[in-house]
């Protein structure tokens, strides 16, 4: 697989990455929004965005090298809403990730997913260390997660389920951090959480739509340049697979995540080209994503 990424992603213009340590996978932008916060000691949220990249972006999380254009573009925009204590934070995160289509320098959102369950302790210039194999704290849980989950849906966007080894690791975050009776890494409660998500990534029973990542990226976008119409044929037929998929697992956030990602690239997909395939992708759409459905009927107006 990574000899496949390497091929397809040095022939297209990439954004150039802020760390130049070689071989590591991701280049995460990191924003800090403290607005709601009352204290004089605003420096600490300035640390937090350097600490945190820094943490996602030079740290090694594969054994596999990567080219700096070949890094995987990355944000995490923090919006902390309390401060109960000096040290101590509750936010929510919007994560987002992107892969390059070839032959062009368009960038598709392979990952879209808001966290409204961060809670985390923090001091200015704490050192983050991780170990994958016990549970240290929330915050270096919680980053080392999404890290394998961005890491492993890139990977399943170049190679047929490629990104499970990633997803196992973030499983067993998931599992380690159950001890900690922090929110968001167990079944209870929302549906919406890390729990959920790297449920449904492991789930077999809901495979097809990770085999959806691959053919949706290497078999419809990355060829779109070339063939639009069977490029569009080619995304339809995914689409429909996912559609069944979600008639047995109605609430998956894994649908929600991908809708939330792809929604707008989706209409300029279908806004053009064969007006039966066009009313099909609403069709099928609007099911995928019922509150859109509003949005989406510029596919066929």
């Amino acid at each position: 697989m990574k000899s496949l990424r390497t091929l397809t992603v040095s022939i297209i213009l990439f954004v150039t990455c802020h760390y130049q340590a070689s071989g590591q996978e991701l280049n995460c932008n990191v924003v800090v929004n403290a607005d709601q916060i009352q204290t004089t000691e605003r420096g600490v949220f300035k640390d937090m965005e350097t600490a945190f990249s820094q943490f996602m972006s030079t740290r090694k999380w594969t054994s596999d090298i990567f080219a700096a254009e070949e890094r995987i573009n990355c944000n995490m925009i923090i919006t902390i809403d309390k401060m109960p204590s000096i040290g101590t934070f509750s936010a929510t995160v919007q994560i987002q990730a992107a892969r390059p289509i070839y032959n062009t320098n368009y960038e598709s959102i392979i990952f879209n997913f808001a966290d409204r369950d961060w809670q985390f302790e923090y001091v200015e210039s704490q050192p983050l260390e991780f170990n994958e194999n016990v549970f240290q704290n929330n915050l270096v849980s919680m980053m080392a997660y999404y890290a394998y989950v961005i890491i492993g849906m890139d990977y399943d966007s170049f190679g047929e389920s490629d990104g499970s080894p990633y997803f196992q690791k973030a499983q067993d975050i998931v599992n380690n951090a159950q001890q900690s009776n922090r929110a968001g890494w167990d079944s209870f409660g929302s549906t919406r959480n890390r729990y959920w998500l790297v449920e449904n990534l492991n789930n077999q029973q809901m495979i097809a739509l990770r085999k959806g990542m691959y053919q949706y990226h290497r078999l419809g976008l990355d060829t779109y340049d070339s063939d639009k119409e069977k490029s569009r044929a080619m995304i339809l037929e995914t689409l429909k697979e996912m559609n069944k998929t979600k008639s047995r697992y109605p609430n998956s956030i894994l649908i929600i995540s991908f809708m939330d990602a792809k929604t707008d690239e989706l209409i300029n997909i279908f806004s053009e080209g064969n007006l039966q395939v066009r009313r099909e992708a609403f069709d099928v759409l609007t099911k995928l994503d019922p509150t859109q459905t509003d949005k989406l009927k510029v596919i066929v107006n």
